[in-house]
């Protein structure tokens, strides 16, 4: 940590300062409710700094698995907690969200996480900001009883005097979830917290670039409450993490990424996986034309905004659009034109090309 005056929250679990990062930082994983490093680290270029070092990530090798299998084999079927077990769980967590929303309202917090995500995943204030606000709605939405009422079960009458059908929503145990760079805290953070709500135990990779954000949202839920031992996250390529699943009974995989790795694993896993993989997106301008400018200038940007406005996102950007040659009578060309050349490095706003160069 430097010297700068951090808020008190950012001081009770900030292990970085994203506005002073010189390749020194370094990131940990966490198993059995600690934070440990590994034999050995790599270097994380800075992408806004042309390759210099960022920080140092723990390349997590086969020989440090052990302690991540063993986490998961001790987690039971039954869960951490379930309609049946446990049962004070549910407003724990309901609590710990309710925590979570107090301090990400605190603007200083709010800031210091756009700052972190912008170093590891270049995209406008905008963008990150976005991602954000739709992440602590999420934690509002599951505040006071929505954690216990998000379990409620059905109930049936039967066919005769003292019988019922009766559904409960039960846990896995043991899961995991692998995630992408592009979200490095929304995507993540929804879908372990549904698995903690649940009763769940997860252990979490998301991408080794942008997992120094996840690292800091994690720390920042333990001070907000959430128990150490209640997760588990790494830093690791994915024969590593593969590994860990296959040894340690994972009943449930969260994989959001390539259709090709998704393959591999619902193979590898015998299906116990759920996948969200990426699409090649079209767009299609057909014959009929607007004939309003303002309804080409919002055609056109739009079209802009979905190729370019989030660096790096690969599952619903605009892959390919077609034009209807009835378009040509129109000046569309001239403002997409306008609006590429208003996106720079300054704002974040042209991440997608951020290593293209000029030619």
């Amino acid at each position: 940590m430097t010297s700068r005056a951090f808020s008190q929250h950012l001081k009770a679990f900030a292990t970085i300062d994203p506005n002073n990062m010189k390749g020194k930082d370094k990131g940990f994983n966490l198993v059995n409710g600690e934070w440990v490093g590994t034999q050995l680290y790599t270097d994380l270029p800075d992408p806004m700094a042309d390759g210099k070092t960022l920080m140092k990530i723990p390349a997590t090798s086969m020989d440090e698995i052990n302690p991540f299998i063993e986490s998961m084999k001790a987690v039971p079927k039954s869960g951490l907690h379930n309609p049946f077990k446990n049962k004070e769980r549910y407003l724990m967590l309901s609590e710990v969200n309710r925590k979570v929303v107090e301090v990400m309202h605190d603007k200083e917090v709010f800031d210091f996480f756009v700052k972190a995500i912008q170093r590891t995943v270049p995209k406008s204030t905008i963008q990150t900001a976005a991602e954000l606000n739709v992440t602590v709605d999420f934690y509002e939405n599951f505040c006071g009883d929505r954690v216990r009422f998000l379990a409620h079960s059905e109930r049936k009458p039967g066919d005769h005097t003292g019988q019922f059908n009766t559904g409960y929503r039960w846990p896995f145990g043991a899961v995991a979830c692998i995630t992408p760079f592009n979200f490095p805290i929304e995507i993540p953070a929804l879908q372990f917290m549904g698995a903690l709500y649940m009763g769940n135990k997860p252990v979490v990779k998301g991408d080794s670039r942008t997992n120094i954000v996840l690292e800091q949202w994690i720390r920042m839920m333990h001070y907000c409450g959430l128990p150490k031992e209640d997760m588990d996250f790494l830093y690791a390529d994915g024969p590593v993490m593969e590994k860990i699943l296959l040894k340690g009974g994972v009943r449930s995989t969260l994989f959001t990424g390539s259709s090709k790795v998704g393959e591999h694993l619902a193979k590898a896993l015998h299906g116990r996986i759920r996948l969200e993989d990426g699409g090649y997106d079209w767009k299609v301008l057909g014959p009929d034309v607007p004939k309003s400018q303002s309804w080409i200038d919002y055609i056109a940007w739009q079209c802009d905004q979905d190729a370019f406005a989030h660096s790096g996102q690969k599952c619903s950007a605009q892959s390919v659009m077609f034009m209807h040659k009835a378009w040509n009578k129109t000046n569309i060309l001239e403002v997409w034109k306008a609006q590429a050349e208003q996106r720079n490095l300054k704002d974040l706003t042209v991440g997608p090309v951020l290593s293209w160069n000029n030619t």
